[in-house]
């Protein structure tokens, strides 16, 4: 499946015996807006809850690190996806989550291919298009989750890359944190970013219709912010959500040696240990 698909794309493929639709809305910590009760309120005709929020490894000491096989197969089945399952990933989010959920779909291997859908539930609200209230309850379905090797980079990782280089790191984050300027949202975390990345704050990657740039104009957002388009790249942000868009992004623009670092922010600004720079570079 291609990346993105368009709002009328899905709207005609609603009812698809095959298509798993998935509301991956997610907000950062202390907005005041809920999830699952604006699901329940309006969502895509057909759409399951994907709570992305639980899909987390709750044995980690960070925020929202990949869950182990076990946890996403249960929650996958739970949704009615199968091995052969289309999945639609969308969100209504300023953060723009649908993101992270597309890639995890791909890291696990999760059914026969995934996309976000272009715009999200913004655009398809502008656009007067249908919705339904109430919970989902999906038939069970058969998928099962098996983490694929190399798309995951650990801080271990990213230490060694700070003193070889061998990868270009892009921060997805806006300018006042990765400069530092602004304090992060977390107690006892430090401002700042990791040293050689560069900053690529992920709105920049959005249209006003809340669809994603392509093509030139998304180069040239890549190319700005320091991008050599022959070197590999690691992804990065507060905690692993935005640069999932990067990588995206990225993807789109057909690089495909471009990894996430799951930890961001919320891993490496916690550890007293680790180094940190600020300023614009």
């Amino acid at each position: 499946m291609d990346i993105l698909v368009s709002t009328a794309w899905l709207a005609a493929e609603l009812g698809a015996d095959d298509l798993v639709i998935l509301d991956a809305t997610l907000f950062l910590p202390g907005t005041p807006r809920d999830p699952r009760a604006e699901y329940q309120a309006a969502h895509i005709p057909g759409a399951a809850f994907l709570d992305l929020a639980t899909l987390a490894d709750p044995d980690h000491p960070a925020p929202g690190m990949v869950p182990p096989d076990a946890l996403m197969t249960h929650h996958m089945r739970a949704l009615g996806v199968n091995a052969d399952s289309r999945i639609i990933l969308y969100d209504n989010s300023p953060i723009h989550s649908a993101a992270r959920a597309w890639w995890m779909m791909g890291l696990y291997g999760i059914g026969a291919g995934a996309a976000i859908l272009d715009g999200g539930m913004t655009k398809w609200l502008a656009e007067g298009r249908p919705t339904q209230a109430g919970d989902s309850a999906p038939t069970p379905g058969n998928a099962v989750a098996c983490r694929q090797p190399g798309m995951v980079r650990d801080k271990a990782a990213m230490i060694a890359n700070v003193a070889s280089g061998a990868a270009q790191v892009l921060d997805a984050r806006g300018p006042g944190r990765f400069t530092g300027e602004e304090k992060e949202p977390r107690p006892g975390m430090a401002s700042g970013h990791i040293p050689g990345s560069r900053n690529l704050p992920s709105p920049l990657l959005f249209k006003p219709d809340n669809s994603m740039k392509t093509g030139d104009e998304l180069r040239a957002l890549f190319v700005r912010a320091g991008v050599d388009f022959d070197q590999p790249v690691i992804t990065t942000c507060g905690s692993g959500v935005t640069a999932a868009l990067l990588l995206a992004g990225l993807k789109l623009l057909g690089k495909d040696d471009v990894t996430l670092y799951d930890g961001s922010w919320s891993e490496w600004g916690m550890d007293p240990e680790t180094p940190k720079a600020t300023g614009a570079a």
